[in-house]
């Protein structure tokens, strides 16, 4: 799962603040509303962030709920 710099920074940035617009996602990395909506598409897409709102003002992006690895409460013995 490569993420560019950019998407790095937007992921480091929703887990400090707990989402992330697009218009934010172009102020931290400097960048245009195409190059936003497309990184921010791709993160949903690889399920990184959950898209929340259709479209406008309101939509937001959060991070996707992941359970560890290995905690699934089916513990083998050894």
């Amino acid at each position: 799962m490569e993420l560019n710099e950019r998407q790095i920074k937007a992921v480091l940035y929703v887990k400090e603040r707990g989402k992330i617009t697009n218009k934010e996602y172009q102020e931290i990395n400097n960048t245009t509303k195409k190059t936003a909506s497309r990184d921010l598409s791709v993160l949903v897409e690889k399920e990184i962030l959950k898209q929340i709102g259709e479209t406008g003002k309101g939509t937001h992006y959060v991070l996707i709920k992941r359970e560890p690895i290995g905690d699934k409460g089916d513990k083998k013995e050894t």
